[in-house]
């Protein structure tokens, strides 16, 4: 069962200065002018569940398993579309608004790339 759904609108010119840091900003198109340099703006669309470890993340072809999840990763997303996605696998989430998945190849997002959870 898909959870979340959405596509990638747009890319800001400082969105992969965070691949160093094994992360990706996804934000919607309503993005902070001080913030949209840096996020891959997606379409803002509800969720059908909770998001939980365990769980998959699907980015284009390529799927993470779902390590940890910050408190506040729902409600961003369906309010602002804003949640960062750390690619190092921390079983316990230090920051509200991160979505924690397994350490493993970043993907490369496009605009018109897919993301999903499920």
């Amino acid at each position: 069962m898909t959870v979340f759904h959405t596509t990638v609108l747009s890319i800001g010119p400082e969105a992969e200065l965070f691949k160093e840091e094994k992360m990706v900003i996804l934000f919607g198109k309503d993005a902070p002018e001080s913030l949209a340099d840096y996020c891959y703006n997606i379409e803002v669309h509800p969720t059908s569940g909770e998001i939980e470890a365990g769980q998959t993340l699907v980015i284009g072809d390529q799927s993470y398993q779902i390590t940890s999840v910050g408190n506040v990763v729902r409600s961003n997303l369906e309010k602002l579309g804003h949640i960062t996605i750390k690619f190092d696998g921390s079983t316990t989430p230090e920051l509200p608004g991160t979505l924690y998945v397994e350490e493993k190849a970043m993907p490369e997002l496009t605009i018109g790339t897919q993301v999903k959870i499920q």
